[in-house]
Parts: structure tokens; C-alpha cells; sequence
């Protein structure tokens, strides 16, 4: 995807985010994150989107500390959501090419990193959001379903900070059937290791364990976000719940 892709998309998600929130209601309970209400949710969210684009306009090379949680609800809790989110975007949007600013995970740009990591941190918390309404969750197209589990996979889970680990040494396959992209992700003492490849250049190694299923299915599976019945499970079960047992990301 590219930048401005990853903007526009950030900001119809923070709408829909925004929508979720206002019919569930600040006191609703969020299935997906459990202990947590609506103005759990956008407290947090919108903390983390200030914080970005403090980053963003401030140009801060160094890690800063983010401004905390307010002390809001209702009405007042939204509309402080959405003037951040707002800005966030119109942050990204202004931002030069060359712009030079902290970052935590390998990317092309700032400004890449950036936008890419606000649309998947926004995205995973509309899910998040529209779990309390209990119905439906919307779309998130091939493509960027295909991004965030690279960015999960390879960016993420690649960090010391990973608690995805093995002593006996494992292997998972992800295999998206809706498009040609397959992640083999290897478990052990050490942070896992993924690499992504084409269906047909896969070889013949075994996994131990293998998902498959949508990229959009996969995408919210591995964020937890969805639970393993929503993809097709093959081999060692264990593994997988390896992976879901431990992988939430902390910053």
C-alpha cells in the first residue's frame, strides 16, 4: 500500500471507530478486549493517536512520552476522540516526504511507518469497537489485510519483546487463499522469524502448524481479534495456541 493509501484509510476507519463507539455507548463492554468498556477504548485509542502525531508535527528523533488518558466521558470522551483523530490525519497529510522523526519498527520512511502503523492501530480497535455492538464487523479489503499481518509477523513478533517462544522449536504457516501470500514463522527460544513468500515458491517444507483462511480472517485471527474457528486450522494445535496465548503486543 502506499502512504496516501494508508491515510485515506486511516481516516474512514477513526469515522467508523467513532460511529461504533456513539451507538454502543461509553459503558458497553468490549468482547475483544475483556475488562475494558467503550471509554476504555477510546481513551486509549486516542491517546495513542495524539501521541503519533505529537511525534509527527513536534519531529521528536527520540522516544517521548505520550500525554496519559483524560479524564472525560459521554459526549465530552467523543468529541475529544474524533479532534484527534482528526488530527492525526490532517498531521500525516501536511508531513513532508523527508520527514524525520522516532520510529520503532523498520520501514521506508517515517512518514511510512507512520501512517501504516496508525491504520493498523485504528483499524484493530474499530473491530474492537463494533464487537460491542455485536454484529458484523466492516470489511478490511486484501491489501491491507495483507499489510498489517506483515507488519505483525515480520515487524512486531520480530522484537525482543516478542513472548511468542519454544523451547522445542516450532513452525507456523499462514496462508492466505485469497491472495498468494504465505508466512512461515519460525517459534523458539529466540524472537520468531517470518518470512513471507508466494504460494508456488513455498517449496516443500513442513509446518507444524498451518492457518489459512482470508486475508482479512487471518489478519483479525492473529490479532486476536477474531478467534481461531474464523480460520481453517491444519496440524499441531498447540502451536497456534502458542501463538494466541501469547502474542499480544505491548509497545
Amino acid at each position: 500500500m502506499e502512504i496516501t493509501e494508508h491515510i485515506a484509510s486511516l481516516s474512514e476507519e477513526g469515522r467508523l471507530l467513532a460511529a461504533a463507539a456513539e451507538q454502543a455507548g461509553p459503558g458497553a463492554s468490549v468482547p475483544t478486549c475483556p475488562g475494558w468498556q467503550i471509554r476504555h477504548l477510546l481513551r486509549h485509542t486516542g491517546m495513542v493517536h495524539r501521541w503519533a502525531a505529537e511525534l509527527i508535527t513536534e519531529r521528536h528523533t527520540t522516544p517521548h512520552p505520550d500525554g496519559g488518558e483524560p479524564d472525560l466521558d459521554g459526549t465530552a470522551l467523543l468529541d475529544w476522540f474524533r479532534e484527534g483523530h482528526g488530527h492525526l490525519v490532517r498531521s500525516l497529510e501536511a508531513a513532508p516526504a523527508d520527514l524525520e522523526c522516532w520510529t520503532f519498527l523498520p520501514a521506508p520512511s517515517p512518514l511510512a511507518f507512520w501512517s501504516r502503523r496508525q491504520l493498523h492501530e485504528t483499524t484493530v480497535h474499530r473491530a474492537d469497537a463494533e464487537s460491542a455492538l455485536g454484529g458484523p464487523l466492516s470489511p478490511v479489503d486484501t491489501d491491507r489485510a495483507v499489510d498489517g499481518i506483515d507488519e505483525l509477523l515480520t515487524g512486531f513478533h520480530a522484537r525482543p519483546k516478542s513472548r511468542v517462544r519454544s523451547s522445542t522449536p516450532r513452525t507456523l504457516r499462514v496462508r492466505a487463499v485469497d491472495t498468494d501470500a504465505v508466512w512461515t514463522v519460525r517459534i523458539s527460544e529466540e524472537p520468531p522469524q517470518a518470512v513471507r513468500a508466494s504460494a508456488a515458491a513455498l517449496g516443500t517444507d513442513a509446518a507444524d502448524c498451518e492457518l489459512s483462511g482470508t486475508a482479512e480472517g487471518l489478519y483479525l485471527t492473529l490479532w486476536n481479534r477474531l478467534p481461531l474457528t474464523a480460520v481453517t486450522l491444519r496440524g499441531d494445535r498447540s502451536v497456534a495456541r502458542l501463538w494466541t496465548d501469547h502474542s499480544a503486543v505491548t509497545w
